[in-house]
């Protein structure tokens, strides 16, 4: 099997598990918290998307990365990261800019991962860092899927705080 075929079959299976999880167990288990506690769950692993930033280091990678691939996916995965940590913190302050902020994140998150995926061609140039888009990626784009749908339950936006003055509210 060519690295492609390889990469591409990783790809999609590691996403077909975690959708899996995601239908089966996360999202049952999900839908009898608050949507803040649910939300802040899913932000969780965003949080870790600062491992990106090995795209730039170049024995992870077999140095000869290209620079702009590395450049936006190890930035953008760092900004992803502070987003979701930002958003994460509104969340527990029951800040007025938490929908705002958890939208910003989850477009900006996304948005990053799609460029990304778009730029397989440097997959001979992964290295150690393989593992970043064929486990992380399908992890975190369930995840950021998972957000749209709480953000967007119903066609209208959850009142996130409904959890924390009347009760708790499912997905």
């Amino acid at each position: 099997m060519s690295p492609q075929t390889i990469f591409l079959l990783q790809f999609i299976l590691s996403l077909a598990v975690f959708a899996t999880i995601a239908r089966l167990y996360a999202a049952p288990w999900l839908a009898g918290m608050s949507a803040a506690t649910a939300l802040t769950i899913l932000i969780l692993p965003h949080a870790f998307r600062h491992i990106g930033l090995s795209f730039l280091v170049p024995n992870l990678n077999n140095g000869a990365m290209p620079e702009f691939f590395a450049d936006t996916a190890g930035y953008g995965d760092l900004a992803a990261a502070m987003l979701a940590m930002a958003a994460i913190v509104a969340l527990r302050w029951r800040a007025k800019m938490t929908l705002p902020l958890i939208w910003v994140f989850n477009v900006v998150g996304f948005v990053d991962l799609l460029n990304a995926l778009r730029q397989v061609e440097v997959i001979d140039h992964f290295g150690a860092t393989w593992f970043i888009p064929t486990f992380l990626v399908p992890l975190l784009l369930v995840t950021h899927v998972m957000i749209f749908v709480v953000l967007l339950k119903r066609g209208r936006p959850y009142d996130l705080f409904a959890g924390f003055i009347g009760g708790p509210r499912s997905l």
